[in-house]
């Protein structure tokens, strides 16, 4: 089993970006968007990671937003035709991608994690997305 932490960065907000996928204190994943924003980035890290996972992995991610987006929200989005009350949905594509992913790994635990406490896997993957937003690469 492994423990996968994601993060997200752009700075500014909107701005470059990157994220950081994170397993035993090292970066496994890490991409950038020239023009981005935090909830980009932290959709692209979980893609990302659910690309890597395995049956009994575990995900954890301090962006209560996506958890939200992927547990409560999108089976509703997706049955009304990927449309909410309120108007159009964000980032669609990454809210899309990241469900189907979300879907296709029932044997994947999805985890929210607080962030900016000392989890060290929650701060590697800060740090790393950082860096990732600055040009870093595997």
């Amino acid at each position: 089993m492994k423990h996968y932490y994601t993060d997200g960065s752009a700075s500014p907000n909107p701005g470059p970006g990157g994220y950081a996928v994170i397993v035993d204190g090292a970066p496994v994943a890490l991409g950038c968007e020239k023009d981005s924003t935090n909830i980009r980035m932290e959709a692209q890290a979980l893609i990302a990671a659910y690309k890597l996972a395995e049956s009994g992995d575990v995900i954890y991610t301090d962006s209560e937003f996506w958890v939200n987006v992927v547990t409560k929200w999108a089976a509703g989005w997706k049955a009304a035709g990927w449309k909410k009350k309120t108007g159009p949905i964000k980032n669609l594509e990454l809210v899309q991608e990241l469900y189907q992913l979300y879907l296709d790994h029932p044997d994947v635990v999805l985890e929210w994690t607080r962030g900016h406490v000392g989890t060290s896997g929650n701060e590697a993957a800060d740090e790393w997305a950082n860096k990732a937003r600055e040009g870093a690469t595997l």
